[in-house]
């Protein structure tokens, strides 16, 4: 089997994991933090295929680890109620963080839990109604759990996370990603809409030096 290559972020929180999980043999909770087009979700997918595949404590096959999908909990709401708030509500309100609570403790305490996500595909998810998928998401408790997504790190689930990961990487890299990904119509309301409360979350909430770990993403 050919060996799979590991990009330099994936590799630094590789090594941080297994230090980890040599001091003892309790599953470790990781969240994933950072703006949008950080490649949270890409570092998150590398990193499940590694621990997959990697021999020794912090890997151990498939059950090696689960990763929990931020988008998931996204919180809803129609344009003009987010409009209405300030960058602090904003950043408060997107993500239905007790949710998030709900899913680490279940898994700590349990070793399961079980969720509806936001419907993405719902017809009125730009609505005051928050659309939840039908079928619920359950997951396992594995070696590691990895959280990750925009405010994946927030203070209130600092005592469910163990480790506290931002991926850093320059702005023109993350609008070319936006841009690619959802196309310039996107990209204009996100700087008129969106940005304003990740200026103010990473910026007040949780700067980089809150974070344990801060690494930057190459062009996949």
């Amino acid at each position: 089997m050919a060996e799979i290559s590991v990009p330099p972020p994936v590799a630094e929180l590789l090594a941080l994991l297994r230090g980890r999980s040599a001091a003892g043999d309790k599953p470790l909770f990781v969240g994933i933090d950072g703006r949008s087009g950080a490649g949270k979700s890409t570092i998150a997918a590398r990193l499940a295929e590694h621990l997959a595949s990697a021999p020794g404590p912090a890997g151990a096959g498939a059950g090696a680890v689960t990763v929990i999908e931020g988008d998931g909990f996204y919180a809803g709401g129609s344009a003009a109620a987010w409009d209405r708030r300030t960058a602090a509500e904003q950043a408060d309100q997107v993500i239905a963080w007790h949710g998030q609570r709900d899913v680490l403790q279940g898994l700590r305490t349990r070793g399961s839990a079980e969720w509806h996500p936001f419907d993405w595909e719902a017809e009125d998810w730009d609505t005051d109604h928050v659309p939840l998928a039908p079928a619920p998401v359950v997951a396992q408790v594995a070696r590691v759990v990895v959280l990750e997504g925009a405010y994946s790190c927030r203070p209130e689930l600092h005592d469910l996370l163990d480790l506290r990961v931002l991926i850093e990487v320059p702005r023109e890299v993350r609008l070319r990603r936006l841009l690619e990904r959802e196309g310039e119509l996107f990209q204009a309301d996100w700087a008129a809409r969106w940005a304003a409360a990740e200026d103010h979350y990473f910026s007040a909430v949780m700067p980089r030096g809150r974070f344990d770990l801060v690494v930057g993403a190459p062009s996949w």
